[in-house]
């Protein structure tokens, strides 16, 4: 008998090369294999979460960039005010849902550029909420810049509209005057992305903002060089402290201010910052997070040095759990400086020199207590849990990076995400590897975070019907199952979301699927359609909740 071709055709068992019959929301992934759209609003929000630094296996980083670009302007053209308010809500987090602000920055960057009416005056609203710092706000600038402002010629100063003034007038408006002023203080001249000076007093002079206080006009003056010192420190205590900080000639001198006058290390002038002795008085009075953002240079300059007197205060207060949960640190947030300092280089901007230092066990160990110590009060979702880190070889590229920093590859990231899921539902969690096949995991809830760097995937192809497979075929019932992936799925004889239905039918019809990715590329393993299904993305620092609330339902 001849045979039929029609019988070849199936919606229960597709090979991951083809199309599902009937679906039109399916595209082809870099990969070859075939997987679902994401939508514009869920691809805007990896991106704002994720950006496109390093690319991915398959796909170069200018590409990513311009893809996400893209999707960008999509979503600004059809719903500005919507697009404002997510990088709002992700920018403004706490904890912080990403690990960089420059994505939300360039999205509010966007909106007003390209936005209507309605997204400016969300835009406007939104600026001094999300550029918080001098820095962000000359990033924003910068962007901006780029793509809708027009320069005069002279300088970074653009012509700008009404709305535009009133926005940047905003952010010298948001707050007490003091505490305005002491923004301005920690960082009055930055560069912009495009490496162009850029000064608040010129920023003031374009803005024209009107000042509501005595206190705020004493602080708008002095920036534009119309108050005396004298006068602007009589008004307002953050001059004061910055104008004592900025007089210091001697580490000795700086040490002492530090010490008596707590001023925050933004407010010494550039020389102290490169002396041991400044950083060592520092340690004791620095926040917690900028403890833990400036180990990499107090280790660079050598105020943290082997068995060193402030190597060991600097240790004892990243081991203090009380200070931990105050700073409401993440344990996310302890991983990434965790590995940021034990990569030993960063590079904040590709025109500058790598920064090298040799990172120190002792400050290794205390920032592996400072990740205990943030899980803090999660509770476990009590559900059953499987989790499926994808260890294929696209798993095991390039590495992700924060500031020049390399964290690991995806499967490492991935890895370290699995471990802290494991921490926290202890032993109702089931951890397994997929590439082509199923493999043991070396992920528990003891796992030391540095092992993970040695890790590699074990290669080759990649088929994610798998974790749903094995479970059936082992007959696994979980509650839910979370994969770690680039979402680069090729090799199977059917696809992730055949998969899943047959384990339903076969195991339990109400298990819950978190696919989460590792990078921004615009597709997942996941049906769009289906409600127990939840798409979020690797370096939210959210993630072990938001899996733990999902699950619980």
């Amino acid at each position: 008998m001849a045979r039929d071709p029609l019988a070849s055709i199936s919606t229960v068992a597709t090979p991951q090369n083809q199309p599902i019959p009937g679906r039109a929301d399916q595209v082809k992934n870099a990969a070859g294999g075939y997987v679902h759209a994401k939508d514009t609003w869920n691809r805007l929000e990896d991106f704002l979460l994720l950006g496109t630094s390093g690319g991915t296996y398959y796909v170069g980083q200018d590409k990513l960039t311009s893809e996400n670009a893209d999707v960008l302007f999509e979503a600004i053209a059809e719903d500005g005010p919507r697009v404002v308010a997510l990088l709002t809500d992700i920018s403004t987090a706490r904890p912080p849902r990403a690990p960089k602000n420059r994505p939300a920055l360039f999205a509010l960057a966007a909106a007003y550029a390209k936005g209507d009416p309605g997204t400016r005056q969300a835009a406007k609203l939104a600026l001094p909420k999300v550029a918080r710092t001098t820095d962000h706000l000359a990033t924003f600038f910068g962007y901006h810049k780029n793509l809708g402002g027009k320069s005069t010629g002279r300088g970074t100063a653009p012509v700008v509209g009404r709305s535009l003034r009133t926005a940047l007038g905003s952010w010298f408006l948001e707050g007490a005057p003091d505490d305005v002023a002491f923004r301005v203080c920690k960082a009055a001249q930055r560069r912009t992305p495009a490496r162009e000076a850029f000064a608040l007093r010129d920023v003031l002079r374009i803005a024209h903002p009107s000042a509501d206080t005595p206190q705020r006009r004493t602080l708008f003056g002095w920036i534009a060089g119309n108050v005396s010192d004298d006068e602007a420190r009589d008004e307002l205590p953050a001059v004061d402290r910055f104008l004592t900080a900025k007089a210091v000639t001697t580490p000795a001198e700086a040490a002492r201010v530090v010490g008596e006058a707590r001023v925050p290390w933004e407010f010494l002038p550039d020389a102290m910052l490169r002396e041991p002795s400044v950083w060592e008085a520092l340690v004791d009075t620095i926040g917690m997070t900028a403890l833990i953002r400036n180990l990499a240079r107090m280790t660079r300059i050598g105020t943290l040095t082997p068995m060193g007197d402030a190597t060991a205060r600097a240790a004892a207060r990243l081991r203090d759990p009380a200070a931990v949960v105050r700073a409401r640190v993440h344990p996310m947030d302890a991983w990434l400086a965790m590995r940021v300092y034990a990569s030993g280089r960063s590079l904040p901007n590709r025109r500058a020199e790598v920064q090298r230092w040799k990172p120190l066990p002792a400050i290794l160990d205390a920032l592996e207590e400072t990740y205990e110590h943030a899980f803090g009060t999660v509770r476990p979702s009590g559900r059953r849990l499987l989790v499926a880190v994808d260890s294929s070889g696209s798993m095991g590229h390039s590495p992700l990076t924060v500031g020049g920093s390399p964290l690991g590859t995806a499967y490492e990231v991935a890895s370290a995400m699995a471990v802290m899921l494991a921490r926290i539902e202890r032993e109702n969690v089931h951890l397994i590897d997929v590439d082509t096949s199923v493999h043991a995991s070396r992920v528990t809830p003891r796992t030391n975070l540095r092992e993970i760097a040695t890790w590699r995937p074990s290669g080759g192809g990649t088929d994610l019907s798998l974790p749903f497979t094995w479970a059936k075929d082992v007959k696994l019932n979980v509650d839910g199952i979370v994969v770690f992936t680039d979402n680069e799925t090729w090799a199977g004889r059917s696809h992730p979301s055949q998969a899943l239905t047959a384990y339903r039918h076969a195991v339990n019809p109400a298990t819950r699927v978190v696919v989460s990715a590792m990078t921004a590329a615009g597709y997942t393993i996941a049906d769009p359609g289906d409600l127990g299904v939840l798409n979020v993305v690797g370096l939210d620092a959210s993630l072990p909740l938001v899996v733990n609330g999902f699950l619980r339902g």
